[in-house]
This record gives C-alpha cells, structure tokens and sequence, in this order.
C-alpha cells in the first residue's frame, strides 16, 4: 500500500517564533509526507480539531515558551476525549531534559531538542506512521 504520512505541525500559546516549525514542515514535505501548518497561536482545541479534519498521523508541537508540560497534556487530553489516542503526538522546542520522561508518560511519542537534525524527525515517522497503521488493522 503507498500511503503518504500525514503530519499536522501546530504552535500553540502565545510564542511567536515560527521559523523551527516552519524547518520542520518543509523537511516533512520534502520527504514526501502531507504537512499541514496551522500557523501561530493554536488553541489545543484548534490542533486537535484541526488534525481530526485532517486526519492526520501525527501531531508535532513546536513550543518555545516553557508552557509545554500544559500544551502536552491538553492536546493529549482533547485526542483521547475524541477517540483519537493512537495519533502519534510529538513535539519539539525548548524543553528540558528532566521533563522529557514526564512528557513520554503523557503519551508523547517523542521529544526533539535544539539542535536536532530533520532527517531524525523524517527517520521517527517514517517508523511510528506505518507502526500506528499496523496497530489499525
């Protein structure tokens, strides 16, 4: 089956500081997936709509402000209320390390730190997109 990734890149809050998220969807695009790029100040209630219209297999949240543990949460909160857990929700920023065991317990499936190149965001899709798919049926 060629099914192309589908990839909701989201920044939610206040933060105005697009050009990562910005990297990262056109790393994502030239890689062959489908990016949709909602833009600055996001709601968690507007990405979890969003991706839902879309219907998308993952998630990425771009946050810079320091308010990731609640953007997190929210988002991964709001796909469990809709009977969309298994989107694969993944995020970047700065976010510190101690928080990052936080986070994947929440259900991140992963956490991308500065300086992280884009074929490694490419490489984790490329695995948990067709993993998410197998787990569907």
């Amino acid at each position: 089956m060629d099914r192309r990734i589908r990839v909701l890149i989201a920044k939610p809050g206040l933060d105005g500081h697009d050009r990562g998220a910005k990297v990262v969807a056109r790393a994502l695009r030239d890689a062959g997936m489908e990016v949709i790029y909602t833009g600055l100040r996001q709601t968690p209630e507007m990405i979890v709509s969003a991706a839902l219209q879309e219907d998308v297999d993952a998630i990425g949240l771009s946050i810079l402000s320091g308010a990731h543990m609640h953007y997190f949460s929210e988002v991964r909160r709001l796909l469990d209320e809709a009977g969309a857990g298994d989107i694969l929700l993944f995020g970047g920023g700065i976010i510190p390390d101690e928080d990052v065991p936080h986070l994947k317990a929440l259900g991140v499936a992963e956490v991308f730190g500065p300086g992280t190149s884009t074929q490694d965001i490419v490489d984790f899709l490329h695995k948990a997109a067709p993993a998410r798919w197998a787990a569907q049926g």
